[in-house]
């Protein structure tokens, strides 16, 4: 019960940022992914030009192609992270008999929750991403996206993905570690008779996830521009010279960034990723901890009602 809650909660938290913040993941995800094609020019000095490119082509509500499938991919890559590292940890504390977790388990439990979330979810991943990218006005559908080439397209960067469960592994460590040691410093506080467990103020949570998604993101960007520039769509450009198309490899597109962009390259575009995934994740947290305790007496309330229609069942 106490695993799915935690799945739940996290869930609707990702739906709920994921659709506030969407237009500037759009902006995001685009500048992020220039840099692949054949022009040298750069289309997008900066997060802005995204923005003006839309309004001028009058493509505003384009910024919100794939919403529907980011939603999907967002909702379910919580829901199983959530599940998967609370059921993890329960399981660790179970079994290893200790009453606390420590930062290095912590980590292992975080990342494995993440390689789960990641095999589950990558196909709607690079759906998201190939639909973002797109030409704006010219995005298809879900099922069109991912058959547009093979299977095995479909899980582009899977591997940069893997690597980068090292992410929320370090957030939410360091999150958790964070939270624990605040609460821990409230209850010390209180005198008297034991209350129910405390939770963390709206405000703490926001500042205690952009604190921790930060120190993430700054660690592991440059593999979290490798991973977009994979996913990318391919644009065609009007002209349609016969020239054979590179495959997106890791190494391909690591050459790609040195020879354009040099050692800069790798970075480029951290402030607005760091802008997006500390808002997302801020807003992610506090949601999903002042759900919670909602979620939980829902949880509850809908157990003892299945487990009073199973008992009148058995009676009639």
């Amino acid at each position: 019960m106490e695993s799915l809650t935690e799945a739940t909660s996290g869930a609707i938290g990702a739906l709920l940022s994921t659709t506030i913040l969407y237009p500037l993941d759009t902006c995001k995800t685009r500048y992020q992914a220039e840099g692949g094609g054949s022009h040298a020019k750069p289309k997008y000095r900066n997060l802005s030009d995204v923005l003006w490119e839309a309004v001028s082509t009058r493509q505003v509500l384009s910024l919100y192609q794939g919403l529907g499938t980011k939603n999907m991919q967002s909702f379910i890559a919580q829901f199983v992270y959530f599940y998967g590292y609370s059921y993890f940890k329960k399981l660790y504390l179970r079994k290893s008999g200790s009453k606390s977790i420590g930062t290095t388990a912590n980590l292992i439990i975080a990342a494995a929750a993440g390689a789960c979330t990641a095999l589950v979810t990558q196909p709607l991943d690079t759906a998201s991403a190939r639909m973002q990218t797109a030409s704006f006005g010219k995005c298809k559908g879900l099922w069109e996206t991912l058959s547009e080439g093979s299977w095995s397209e479909a899980f582009d960067g899977l591997g940069i993905s893997l690597l980068l469960t090292s992410n929320p592994a370090i957030q939410y460590t360091v999150f958790d570690q964070l939270k624990q040691k605040l609460l821990k410093d409230q209850q010390m506080n209180k005198t008297g008779l034991e209350s129910s467990p405390e939770a963390l103020s709206a405000l703490t949570a926001f500042v205690l996830g952009a604190v921790s998604k930060s120190i993430a993101t700054f660690l592991t960007y440059p593999a979290i521009r490798l991973k977009v520039m994979i996913q990318a769509a391919d644009h065609d450009d009007g002209t349609k010279q016969a020239q054979p198309k590179r495959p997106k490899t890791i190494s391909n597109v690591l050459c790609s960034i040195w020879k354009r962009e040099g050692l800069p390259g790798f970075f480029k575009g951290l402030h607005a990723q760091i802008l997006k995934t500390v808002l997302s994740s801020a807003l992610l947290l506090m949601i999903k901890e002042k759900i919670t305790k909602t979620t939980w007496v829902l949880m509850l309330a809908l157990r003892r009602y299945l487990l009073l229609s199973r008992s009148r069942l058995k009676s009639a």
